[in-house]
């Protein structure tokens, strides 16, 4: 794990299917930190509740750069009783974003449908 830089604010992330009204449990994330350097800073799947349980979550490994989200919407649906065209609509949205103050917090609210999402930066 890479250490936690003094007062960084992290980033998280909750995921709602709103097409079903429910958390969604199970769904796959990848965060990579793209510039200044690249790689995988966290991957995994949200937990019951829909949060992204990861340390990136208290700030561990994230400096000033540019990073990118990719959320795995059409597994996700896949893996349900949800019924998707074959091959289906929405695939893996990938988000990018800028984080310039490691202090603060950079909360990612991602809502979604197999047709279409939203997604901003929340509270901070």
């Amino acid at each position: 794990m890479t250490s936690k830089p003094h007062g960084a604010g992290g980033i998280s992330i909750h995921a709602v299917d709103v097409a079903r009204g429910v958390p969604a449990a199970g769904l796959g994330i990848v965060l990579r930190r793209i510039d200044p350097d690249d790689g995988i800073i966290a991957q995994g799947h949200c937990a019951e509740n829909g949060h992204f349980v990861h340390s990136v979550s208290d700030g561990f490994g994230v400096t000033s750069g540019v990073y990118e989200v990719t959320f795995k919407v059409a597994a996700f649906y896949q893996a349900s009783d949800l019924p998707l065209p074959d091959p289906p609509f929405l695939t893996e949205p990938v988000f990018r974003f800028g984080i310039d103050r490691v202090s603060e917090h950079f909360h990612l609210p991602f809502k979604f449908t197999p047709w279409g999402f939203s997604l901003f930066r929340g509270g901070a």
